[in-house]
């Protein structure tokens, strides 16, 4: 690794990975220079700094909305000014005006545009000066080089696909609901749905946390997709010229789709495969329909009929096709978006004892999907503190269970479920127990009637940094009930499902982790089935990854590593959400509450609990966003 031969970074890097940032890059395409929000770094001498601070400034100046006079102005004369020295027009005088400017903006701009990109220039003047100096001495004309630029921001770092946030927020406050959705699509195919059940780790990156509750961009990401609907409008596609090559992907869920998606875009013509009679995959038969209606998923999973892509439902991998003889047929590339169908153990006594009244919660929640009421009683308990276990716990209370019980191992605050889920368990009388973790199921003619369980305490962290919980010796009690629900967490079964194709002992492929490419080139994988069970934002990204890198492949390329997944890399190295950094703005905007049924109305239905945004309110809120762009520029060797 090259040796640091300049570094203003500002802040710290992302203290979570111990790797420097520049190693996101391979041997072959290495980092030489950046200049970002924060500061620069430079790697190689061979890089021409001025040249590299005109092409930052460029990009700066193209990315300043216009809304402020500081920004707008200032970055496009900085440009200028840089411009100039390039040409050899350049006087030494320049440099201090460009200094000045820098300030100036950097002080009075109200967007992070403004306020973060003079910062490289001003290190550059205080650092490399004689760089500037020489070309405009020697009325030297620079060469105009190839760099990498990526806007990025807090939240759209955090997002798995990068969704532009600020820039569809931004569209929605002027009441352009087209333009929001079209600028979401580019990276996200199903707003709609990703706008009720995403995880917003957006959210949890968003600058206003660090004074009061962040944008509700989930919400206002469902907003502008249900405006769609209300209108009777039908999406509209930009496709590159039809491609003669076939694809197949197997499986309708969120990467399936994503992946066909993106395909057609590209002109391919993808053929999607679904054991099912629905799409949506895990999302159809996993999240009930309180939180996401099944008529949105369909639609917007069908979406890619528009596209070309024909769906077969009812067809199975492994009975009635194998990867084998899709290659056969003459497919030139197969995706495989196979979900995480099976139940992990709770290594419980009695557990495969097969009680009546014991039924593990994908199970509970699919059937629950096809209408039916698999279990009853009036006691039930929930195994798990992740969002299965609450949608578990939910539907139980919509099933008519008295008393909903969730049993789970730690405390409360190392729930991974969301903690709106959690608050609306709780507000629709779902009954927690923390430090618990169950000891055996005990029966009674074949029908469940308790659980013994065992009190913990938290001792050391485990491999996932959280404490791990321990039995406290002695401490054992029963909870009667009729019946329990394991929701603990799913498990892959591409081995079952896929012989001939390579596996992990987690029962998931072995693929490359950037390009989704299998150890058998025609296949490739994303979602669940290559990570293990993961989120439904996070299967749309590998989704939509997976069509860059087939489509690289079906044109005769080497599945290479794009430089814009190279810089998401390097950003998620260096880290681009700072809890410490000063905001630019003062005073509070809150956040607008989402309308929604009572707790005494929803335990009654299966109706959406959510009621969404009127205009009035989503364009109120969108408002609150402060754009917080970052802009980097890298030089990268060949």
């Amino acid at each position: 690794m090259a040796e640091t031969l300049l570094n203003t970074w500002r802040k710290q890097k992302n203290a979570s990975d111990p790797k420097p940032p520049e190693s996101a890059f391979p041997a072959e395409r290495p980092i030489k220079a950046f200049m970002g929000w924060d500061g620069v770094m430079i790697w190689d001498e061979s890089v021409n700094i001025v040249d590299m601070a005109r092409s930052y400034m460029e990009q700066a100046a193209k990315e300043s909305c216009g809304q402020c006079f500081p920004c707008r102005l200032g970055t496009e004369r900085m440009s200028r000014i840089l411009n100039n020295i390039c040409q050899g027009k350049g006087k030494e005088a320049d440099l201090a005006s460009l200094e000045t400017l820098a300030r100036q903006v950097h002080e009075t701009a109200r967007c992070d545009i403004g306020r973060t990109s003079p910062l490289p220039i001003l290190d550059l003047l205080t650092h490399r000066k004689k760089d500037f100096l020489k070309v405009i001495e020697q009325g030297l004309t620079v060469e105009r080089r190839d760099y990498t630029a990526r806007v990025t921001a807090p939240c759209m770092n955090a997002c798995p696909s990068h969704v532009n946030i600020p820039g569809y927020l931004e569209q929605i406050r002027f009441d352009r609901w087209d333009k929001a959705l079209a600028i979401v699509r580019q990276d996200c195919p199903m707003p709609g749905t990703i706008g009720r059940v995403c995880v917003r780790p957006c959210e949890f990156n968003c600058q206003r946390t660090k004074m009061e509750e962040p944008l509700a961009i989930k919400s206002l990401k469902r907003f502008i997709a249900d405006q769609e609907i209300a209108h009777k409008a039908e999406p509209e596609f930009e496709t590159a010229a039809a491609k003669p090559e076939k694809v197949a992907v197997i499986g309708a869920g969120p990467a399936g789709v994503s992946c066909a998606f993106y395909l057609g875009q590209n002109g391919y013509k993808c053929t999607v495969f679904e054991k099912d009679l629905e799409p949506g995959g895990m999302a159809a038969f996993g999240i009930p329909d309180y939180r996401l209606p099944r008529p949105v998923l369909r639609r917007e999973a069908e979406i890619i009929k528009g596209l070309g892509a024909e769906i077969q439902y009812g067809k199975t991998l492994g009975e009635d096709f194998t990867v084998q003889s899709l290659l056969d047929e003459g497919y030139k590339a197969v995706f495989l978006g196979l979900g995480a169908p099976a139940a992990s153990s709770m290594r419980c006594e009695g557990e495969d004892a097969c009680y009546m009244g014991f039924l593990p919660g994908i199970d509970y929640l699919r059937q629950a999907a096809e209408n039916k009421k698999p279990l009853s009683g009036e006691q039930i308990l929930i195994i798990g503190g992740g969002n299965v276990a609450m949608d578990c716990a939910r539907t139980a209370r919509r099933h008519g269970f008295k008393e909903v019980h969730v049993i789970y191992r730690r405390t409360r605050a190392e729930m991974p479920a969301d903690h709106v889920e959690i608050e609306e368990a709780e507000e629709e009388g779902v009954q927690f127990h923390f430090l618990v973790a169950p000891l055996k199921i005990q029966a009674k003619n074949e029908k469940i009637t308790s659980l013994k369980c065992q009190r913990m305490e938290l001792g050391e962290p485990d491999d996932s940094g959280r404490r791990r919980p321990v039995p406290i010796e002695g401490e054992t009690y029963e909870i009667e009930c009729d019946a329990i629900v394991p929701a603990i967490g799913q498990v892959c079964c591409v081995d079952i499902a896929v012989p001939e194709a390579e596996t992990t002992r987690w029962k998931t492929l072995v693929a490359d982790e950037a390009t989704g490419q299998c150890t058998n080139p025609p296949l490739f994988g994303g979602g669940d089935c290559l990570t293990g069970p993961s989120s439904l934002i996070a299967a749309l990204a590998a989704g939509k990854r997976a069509a860059y890198y087939m489509t690289q492949y079906m044109e005769g390329e080497s599945c290479t590593i794009s430089d814009k997944d190279l810089m998401d890399s390097f950003y998620e190295n260096l880290g681009v959400f700072n809890f410490k950094e000063k905001l630019p703005c003062k005073g509070f905007s809150p956040r607008l509450p989402l309308p929604a049924l009572s707790p005494e109305e929803r335990v009654k239905n299966f109706e959406e609990v959510e009621e969404g945004y009127t205009p009035e309110q989503a364009r109120s809120e969108s408002a609150r966003c402060l754009r917080c762009y970052r802009i980097g520029v890298a030089a990268l060797g060949n």
